[in-house]
C-alpha cells in the first residue's frame, strides 16, 4: 500500500501537467489562465517547464536510492540516476511539441530506472505502483498538449 503523504503530494504533483492540458481542451480558460497567471502558467508552456523540473527532480531520488547499493551496482545506479536531469537538459529545445515528445519518452524512460531500481529492491515496495500510477497521468497530460 502507498502511504498517504506520498500519494497525496504525488498527485498534487499532476496538478501543473493536469492544468496545462485543460487550458489546451478549453482555450478560454487557456486565455484566462494567461491573462491571470501569465502565458508561462498555461498550455504546454506549464507542463514543459515543470516536466523539465519533474524529471531532474527524479534524478536526484534516483541517486538517493543508489546510496542504498554497494560497489559496482553502486557505481551503476549513480550513473544511471543522471540520465533523466541529462536527458532533459539535451532533449527539451525545438518548440512545444518537440520538447512534449522528449519529455514522453523521459518519463517513460524513468519509469524503466523506477522499475529497475525497484527490482533491485533499491526503492520502497509501493514505489513502482506509485511511480505508474503518476506516469500515467503525466503521459495522457502530455499528449493532449502533443497531439
Amino acid at each position: 500500500m502507498i502511504p498517504r503523504a506520498p500519494f497525496a503530494l504525488g498527485l498534487a504533483g499532476l496538478i501543473p501537467f493536469a492544468w496545462g492540458a485543460l487550458t489546451v481542451l478549453v482555450p478560454q480558460l487557456g486565455l484566462w489562465g494567461g491573462q491571470a497567471l501569465g502565458p508561462r502558467f498555461v498550455g504546454p508552456y506549464v507542463q514543459l517547464y515543470y516536466g523539465a523540473v519533474i524529471l531532474s527532480f527524479m534524478s536526484g531520488v534516483l541517486w538517493g536510492f543508489a546510496t542504498k547499493a554497494e560497489g559496482r551496482r553502486a557505481a551503476l545506479c549513480y550513473a544511471l540516476s543522471v540520465i533523466p536531469a541529462l536527458w532533459v537538459f539535451f532533449t527539451t529545445g525545438g518548440g512545444p511539441v518537440r520538447a512534449g515528445w522528449a519529455l514522453i519518452l523521459g518519463f517513460t524512460g524513468l519509469l524503466a530506472l523506477d522499475w529497475l531500481f525497484a527490482r533491485w529492491r533499491l526503492a520502497p515496495a509501493w514505489w513502482l505502483p506509485l511511480r505508474l500510477m503518476l506516469t500515467s497521468g503525466v503521459v495522457a497530460c502530455l499528449l493532449v498538449t502533443v497531439l
